[in-house]
Parts: structure tokens; sequence; C-alpha cells
């Protein structure tokens, strides 16, 4: 008997989102899909719709119209506590600037999404630490580690709960233009390994050469023209 294969959900679909904020429509039905382990970059001038497109992906507010699916799920129909239990489970996030406590280690850091999550594999998250060049950091404190270190540590916690996708904000606008590179292909190298879809905000032009395809959004709408980078430093 032939076995009938289904293709596996999108690691995360937008679909007809749109937003308002009073008499300023922010986003005009924006689509998209991210497979598991695609790269999406998003780019955009500010006011664009960028932040809040974030927000309404991340679960952290709800579109007056449209529909967000984490993983075959729709979330954006769910109660504010059960939607961000699914968020530490199901979503990496990682943003300009690492959010690391400073009170917690290294490895307590990375764990910390797997702990709101009820998981809690200290081996996968000292693994990942190996694989972004933190080995036998893991009782270190946030405060001795460099800015790219604080970034990588984000990195990896990002990706310990083993994520459906990863939203990464402006990932590397903090850091240098070494670090930033090396951050940068980290977490689109370690995404794709493990199976989850990204999708980055930048203004970067060399930070959006990592994705599969970009998107250019403006006015609230994806656009066919070419994204308008600001210039590298």
């Amino acid at each position: 008997m032939r076995r009938v294969t289904h293709p596996a959900p999108a690691a995360l679909d937008a679909r007809h989102l749109t937003q308002a904020y009073g008499p300023m429509t922010v986003l005009r039905g924006v689509s998209l899909s991210v497979a598991p382990g695609e790269v999406v970059a998003v780019t955009g001038p500010s006011g664009s719709g960028k932040s809040t497109l974030l927000h309404l992906l991340g679960g952290l507010d709800t579109p007056q119209g449209g529909e967000v699916w984490w993983a075959g799920t729709r979330v954006d129909t769910l109660g504010t506590q059960v939607r961000a239990a699914r968020r530490a489970g199901q979503l990496g996030l990682v943003f300009q600037h690492h959010y690391l406590l400073d009170d917690l280690n290294v490895l307590e850091n990375v764990l910390l999404p797997c702990r709101l999550s009820g998981q809690g594999d200290e081996a996968r998250a000292a693994g990942l630490l190996r694989r972004v060049g933190l080995a036998g950091r893991e009782g270190t404190l946030p405060g001795v580690l460099s800015g790219g270190e604080r970034q990588r540590v984000a990195v990896a916690r990002a990706l310990a709960a083993r994520p459906a996708a990863v939203l990464a904000d402006e990932p590397t606008g903090s850091l240098d233009r070494a670090n930033a590179q090396a951050v940068a292909a980290l977490l689109v190298t370690l995404a794709r390994e493990e199976g989850a879809g990204v999708l980055l905000v930048t203004h970067d032009e060399r930070l959006a050469r990592h994705a599969d395809r970009t998107l250019h959004l403006l006015d609230g709408q994806f656009t066919d023209d070419a994204p308008d980078f600001e210039p590298a430093t």
C-alpha cells in the first residue's frame, strides 16, 4: 500500500494581517510564510510596519484582522497565558540587544526558555554553547562577556527549546562588523541545521544576504520595489 506523505506545515505563517492604531493603518493585509529551515529577511524603512509585524508574529499583540500560525497551530485566537506558554516552546527570539539576565550564568540564561516551557535539557544547552564557540563558559556571568559573546549566548538561547521558528529583530545591530558577520552566520547555520524557520528583520544588506529570500515592507504592505538599505558602516 502506498504511503501518503503530507508536507510539513510552515514554521511561521501570517495570513492577511491588518492592524491600525487610531486613524493610522499600520499593516494592510500582510501575508507571509516561512518554511522549516528557510531564512526570510524583511526590510523596510522606519515606520513601514516591521515592529508591528514582529509583535503580531511573536504573539505579543493580537491582530485586528487575519491569522497567525506557528507550526500548523493557529495562535492569535488563544488566550494570553496559553499563547505565552506556546511561545516559550515554539518560538526563539533574538533582539538587537541580548537581554541576558545578569544574575544568571550563561548556561542558566540559555536554559531559561526551556524551563518556561517545562523542558530543561542541560546537555543540549551546553552543546549549543559549544557550537557558538563558548565551551567552558557555562558558569560565566554575562557581565564579563564581550558584546559578541553575549549575542552568541542569545542565539543559543533562541534555539535551546527546539523552536519551530526564530524571530530575529536586528540581531547584529549593536555589534561591530566582524562580530555581526560571525553571529549572523551562526544564527542562520544553526537554525537551518535544526530545521527552524528564521524571520530576520534588518536594515543591514550584509545580514539580508544570508536569507533565502527578502521581502520589502513599505506603508504596511509588501512591495516588489528593491529594498533601500542603510549604508554599511
